[in-house]
């Protein structure tokens, strides 16, 4: 990549309503499904057929099928390597914003959230866990989701911490472990370390939640193999009009379990969408993300919960042509 380490790029434009006007859009790219290879040269011929690629589920409509969910109305290294923190984290956003005023501010009546099993199947498998290290060496959850073969998207203070009053905390996270498609334990990816990040100066400098995101870049093209889902800039009335799907990693749930859940967006403004979709801590970073003729853009990047709605920093030109930039 052309940047440096940590370069911040102002995202901030001289007139926010051009922002919006016009839709701008990129593909996922979807793993290649399991298929049987040819038997190896001179290999028995009783030995199975191996199989390559990792499953991909297909969506229909704008919901993922997920077994036990409905969408409420609205109303209403190796993984054999590694070994699960055996504390339970705190959500990276506490870092910057301190403890929320309650355990379930980001959850709204009823918990319609359901767990994903299978997490090495697409698109799951491109949302990972982020175990995140401190400038203090403190340790923190959060989650991120492939935007190209060596790029995360997430939110920005994920990697950059803001006002935590702790001294030798603050600024650029020394490090960053990503692990796609994690499942408790289990790694079906593995992991890789990160210590490379974009952001903008409208988080880094001002703290503005309107600029709240960022870009992880990995040392390995491991999004190759987990796929990663396409981004994209709509206009208002067609947000409005669309169902937002939210899949990661609470940290009101066991630890680096993978969970789903999918409403109707409720409103948005030039930086900012909002939705009754239930989350909560350790999801910051993860996709707000849309399905389209069967493949899946992220719109949003979830940073925040409410006690109303929950919202993310808007994927608008600006933001669009950041994450393009990161992902080169």
């Amino acid at each position: 990549m052309t940047q440096t380490h940590h370069t911040s790029v102002s995202n901030q434009p001289p007139a926010e309503s051009a922002l919006v006007q016009a839709t701008v859009f990129r593909p996922p790219n979807r793993p290649v499904p399991p298929v049987e290879s040819a038997l190896r040269p001179g290999s028995a011929p009783q030995q199975q057929k191996e199989l390559s690629g990792i499953p991909v589920q297909e969506i229909h409509g704008e919901t993922e099928d997920v077994e036990g969910y409905d969408q409420p109305g609205p109303e209403s290294l190796l993984s054999g390597e590694w070994t699960a923190p055996s504390a339970v984290l705190p959500d990276i956003g506490q870092a910057s914003f301190g403890p929320p005023p309650s355990a379930a501010e980001s959850v709204h009546g009823p918990d319609d959230r359901v767990q994903i099993l299978n997490t090495a199947m697409y698109p799951w498998s491109a949302h990972a866990s982020l175990l995140i290290t401190a400038n203090d060496y403190s340790s923190w959850i959060g989650t991120g989701w492939f935007i190209g073969p060596h790029t995360l998207a997430t939110a920005g203070h994920c990697v950059y911490i803001k006002n935590s009053g702790v001294a030798g905390r603050d600024g650029w996270v020394r490090s960053i472990q990503v692990m796609p498609g994690r499942n408790g334990a289990l790694l079906p990816f593995g992991f890789v370390t990160s210590s490379i990040y974009y952001s903008v100066t409208g988080w880094t400098v001002s703290g503005d939640e309107n600029y709240d995101y960022a870009a992880i870049n990995t040392p390995t093209n491991l999004g190759s193999t987990t796929g990663w889902l396409g981004i994209g800039s709509w206009p208002d009335a067609e947000l409005l009009a669309t169902a937002g799907n939210i899949a990661g990693y609470p940290g009101d749930k066991p630890a680096g379990t993978q969970w789903y859940a999918s409403r109707q967006i409720s409103s948005v403004t030039p930086l900012k969408v909002y939705y009754d979709i239930d989350t909560a801590g350790g999801q910051s970073g993860t996709a707000v993300y849309r399905a389209i003729g069967g493949d899946r853009y992220g719109f949003a990047i979830h940073a925040y919960g409410g006690t109303t709605v929950n919202s993310g920093t808007r994927i608008n030109r600006a933001v669009y042509d950041n994450l393009v930039a990161w992902s080169a």
